[in-house]
């Protein structure tokens, strides 16, 4: 594995392997799909959770299945009342809010409520009760107080978990952690392909459901209560709050404002039905709330130590350009929209944390490509989105809509704003980046920012696209984009895991795990890198260690 200093082994450090498996063992059971037979009580089956947390409360969600007949999708079964529970213990001898809501077909029968009413900073257990079932118990985490100095804030980063592509272990690991304030996922919950369309069938680790593309709203309620079915994604949202963005594939691949690369109009319906549907199912089963705008981008603060600015890069953007047409420059073509664009400006700007962290689903950073040999140029083409001819840029990532990159890179650059630390998945592999202000003269003309890039929880990456060993094809192909591209510090094209985020007032720093097989429910994980940035000087540098 190319690196900025001595190699070091991928599976260097195992971390919690054993622990995760004996802490987790309850919530595993309670992930079991069950079957609900006829005349049985209302059923939990999909767990529960909790999302986007403030200083005084927090949004609780879960889906209650009634009747044996209302699976999700089916719109079918009766409504049914739903008693709700914030405790500040776990044996719920202390209860602070309770209610009662109600679950129907409507809305899948899912429940969301948004809680208010509590204290800063501060854990709480929660659980919901349909007749005589109780629901798994969850825990949850609010925020610091807005003008709360505190020392540190720590989160999961995740993205791009593909059901077909293995299992979830990954999450099992991030549940398994007592130390996180939440976990933050950046998009792709879900994919949206028909079984076998990625990967290729005889690669396929567990099947989809539905089968089919998904197209409708009952397809994506559908996709979205399998994904629930897993053990180890039901007890991430058990055990922390999770604060999530979508990108492409809860819709369909390369997706924008009109359209997506995997929609086909007429022979697949009208996309803005789609796209509709696509959103009203993602938020009837994500514990997300709503923009005013009707979106996922919106804005959290952790005291006086971090904001955190989510984007929204789907619903506005313009079409991804054509390699080569000159169109990733055109000012009018936008990755953002006008609007969001404004907001994220001011919201930098206005921020008075130490750390202003910007949730994007796709890389920032701008990448070119050096020589690379002939049979490496398709496979990282396919995982990159790129034309196979040859590579030049990632038209979907903001590479393809450098207008409003050079917009916003200088806004921090012309009002000196520091410690902007990008946040990013989509593309399965894990990065290291300082955010150039112009790339042409780097590192002369200095850097605007720094990211780090979390690679896939399943979804396939270099190795799994050749079918080769990681870390033997990758370090040709590892070795060519960083020398072609001097501010990206490391990557690793082959490791399926998660990132933890680690921030402090000195420094911000991400770690990098690793899980030994994806294609295994048992697998270990193991920390593989890790990387920080100081406070006030938009630079990279390696740590030795990570923060636990």
């Amino acid at each position: 594995m190319p690196s900025d200093g001595a190699a070091t082994p991928r599976r260097r450090t195992v971390v919690l392997a054993a622990a995760a498996t004996a802490a987790l063992a309850p919530m595993t059971a309670l992930g079991s799909q069950a079957a609900h037979a006829a005349g049985s009580p209302p059923a939990f089956l999909h767990g529960v959770a909790s999302g986007d947390p403030l200083p005084d409360g927090v949004l609780l969600w879960t889906r209650v299945t009634p009747t044996p007949e209302a699976v999700p999708g089916s719109g079918a079964g009766p409504a049914v009342q739903v008693d709700w529970e914030v405790a500040g213990d776990k044996a719920f001898s202390r209860v602070v809010a309770r209610g009662t809501v109600t679950a129907s077909a409507a809305t899948d029968h899912t429940v969301k409520v948004d809680v208010r009413g509590l204290q800063p900073h501060t854990p709480y257990w929660y659980r919901f009760t349909a007749g005589a079932t109780t629901s798994p118990v969850g825990r949850t985490l609010t925020t610091p107080a807005h003008e709360a100095s505190t020392a540190g804030v720590r989160f999961g980063v995740v993205s791009c978990a593909n059901w077909e592509s293995g299992y979830f272990s990954a999450y099992r690991h991030l549940a398994a952690r007592s130390d996180l304030d939440a976990v933050l996922h950046l998009g792709d919950y879900i994919y949206e392909y028909q079984s076998g369309g990625y990967p290729e069938a005889k690669y396929v680790v567990r099947p989809h459901e539905p089968k089919h593309e998904i197209l409708s709203l009952a397809d994506y309620r559908t996709r979205h209560g399998r994904y629930k079915t897993d053990a180890d994604l039901q007890a991430l949202h058990h055990a922390h709050p999770v604060i999530a963005i979508w990108d492409d594939h809860e819709f369909a691949n390369d997706a924008w404002a009109a359209g997506a690369e995997n929609h086909t109009p007429g022979a697949e319906g009208e996309w803005a039905a789609r796209a509709a549907a696509a959103k009203q199912a993602y938020f009837e089963w994500m514990p997300v709330r709503a923009s005013i705008a009707g979106t996922v981008y919106r804005r959290l603060r952790f005291g006086t130590l971090a904001d955190l600015h989510l984007l929204d890069l789907r619903s506005f953007r313009s079409q991804q350009a054509k390699v080569g047409s000159g169109s990733v420059d055109d000012p009018e073509r936008t990755m953002t929209g006008r609007a969001q664009l404004d907001w994220l400006k001011s919201g930098l700007a206005d921020s008075d944390a130490t750390w202003k962290l910007v949730g994007t689903s796709v890389m920032i950073s701008p990448v070119a490509f050096g020589s690379l040999p002939a049979h490496l140029l398709a496979p990282l083409a396919k995982l990159l989105g790129l034309p196979e001819g040859g590579i030049a840029v990632n038209v979907d990532q903001w590479d393809g809509y450098t207008d409003d990159r050079k917009e916003l890179l200088g806004h921090l650059k012309d009002r000196n704003i520091e410690n902007t630390v990008f946040l990013t998945g989509d593309i399965h592999m894990a990065w290291a980046n300082e955010v150039p202000v112009n790339m042409a003269t780097y590192p002369g003309s200095g850097t605007a920012a720094t990211e780090f890039v979390v690679t896939s929880v399943t979804s396939d990456n270099l190795d799994d696209i050749l079918h080769v060993p990681a870390d033997t094809a990758s370090l040709v192909a590892e070795s060519a984009v960083k020398a072609a591209n001097w501010h990206v510090k490391w990557l690793d094209m082959d490791a399926h895991g998660y990132g933890v985020l680690d921030m402090t007032a000195e420094r911000s720093q991400m770690d990098y795990y690793a899980v030994s097989d994806k294609r295994r429910q048992d697998a270990t994980a193991a920390w593989i890198r890790s990387y920080r940035t100081l406070n006030g000087t938009q630079k990279v540098e390696r740590a030795d260690q990570p923060v636990r």
